[in-house]
Order: structure tokens, then sequence, then C-alpha cells
């Protein structure tokens, strides 16, 4: 059984969100496209409380981008997004939600942040999309979304990791290339772990 997992395509990570991701309202027409060739589409939401750890707000003196330690790993400091409850971490109005089966939230937690759909970043609890795939013998996942450096590549690294067989779908992704060619890092990181990068045009 295959599935679709579509990766935090929400307001604050596009075009004039708090964290928007150059070009991340482009992929929205061709992972419309994607959810409707599954039987099976899950998403993720970042879900953060307003006090979490990785906002840079939360920290006097320090600002987005600086690095602190949360929860014993290194952390990466965020501009405040995707907070529960308000209009940026709603899904975009152009993604077509009514193909979701299940949303499942992440970055709940205030002392630690969670990249990938399966776990927080020390692997320390689960969000229950293992759980929820298995239940529907899921073996093979399509990961689709926001951003390929960070919440796509963790989520693609964990599935594989976990027993999927694993494809992200390239152009259905954009990066947040903190520096530049983190997008190719990025692909290049999860081929040499046995993950398929593939193009949109491969299954439509």
């Amino acid at each position: 059984m295959e599935a679709l997992i579509v990766v935090d395509i929400q307001n604050d990570f596009l075009p004039g969100g708090a964290l928007a991701v150059d070009g991340g309202d482009e992929i929205i027409p061709l992972v419309n496209k994607l959810m409707t060739k599954f039987d099976l589409v899950v998403a993720t939401q970042d879900w953060h409380p307003a006090d979490h750890g990785s906002f840079a707000s939360n920290h006097p003196g320090k600002k987005p981008g600086d690095i602190i330690e949360l929860g014993g790993l290194q952390q990466i400091l965020w501009p405040d997004h995707c907070v529960q409850h308000t209009h940026g971490a709603e899904f975009s109005n152009d993604l077509n939600t009514e193909h979701f089966h299940t949303i499942i939230r992440k970055g709940t937690d205030t002392l630690i942040d969670s990249y990938s759909g399966f776990f927080d970043n020390g692997k320390k609890k689960k969000t229950g999309l293992d759980e929820y795939l298995r239940s529907k013998n899921v073996d093979e996942v399509f990961i689709t979304g926001l951003a390929t450096d960070f919440c796509v590549k963790y989520t693609a690294l964990d599935a594989i990791e976990l027993g999927y067989t694993t494809s992200v779908v390239a152009d259905a992704t954009r990066a947040v290339n903190l520096e530049e060619g983190d997008f190719e890092k990025a692909l290049e990181e999860m081929r040499i772990k046995g993950i398929h990068i593939i193009q949109t045009v491969e299954l439509l």
C-alpha cells in the first residue's frame, strides 16, 4: 500500500508568511494533482504553542538564525511561526485539503522541536504517523511539501529508517536554503540513505 505524505503546506511557510519558503506556493498545483493519484494521503502540520523554545522571541537577546541548546540538542532559532489556532498555522486555501485522510500535528512540545513527521528532534516521542501508516498496511511513502532541507528531509530519513520504501518528489518541494545549495545538499543526503528522488511527472 502506498501513501502520499504532504508536509507542512501552511500559510507561514508560503510567500508573505512568517517563515516564508521562496516559491513555496508554486508546488501547490503539483501536490493537488498528486493527491488524486493516491488512495491514502496524510498531511503533517506544524502546531507550535506560542511559548515554543525554537522561537527567538522566547529568548531575550536572541534573534532568528542564532543557535542555542534546546532539549539537549542544537537548535536554530526561528521567527514565531505556525502558532496553534492562528492563520499562519492553517493550510493554504489553495491546497485541496479534502483529499487528506488524516492530519498529524507536530512541534507541540514547548521544550523540543519536531522537523520530522514521525518524531520530535530527539526521537523521544512519536507523532502517531508511523502507527497510522502501519494500521493502513502502508509499506511505501512518497513525500512532498515544505521544506526540502528541513521537515521534508527529516520525515524522509525517518521513513526509510522505519522500513518504508521512500521517495521524495523533488519538484513538489521547496527549500529554506539558509545557505546556497541546501536544496541540492538535502537531496544528495537523502539519496545516499537510499531514498528515491523523483519528479511529479513519474507519478502522474
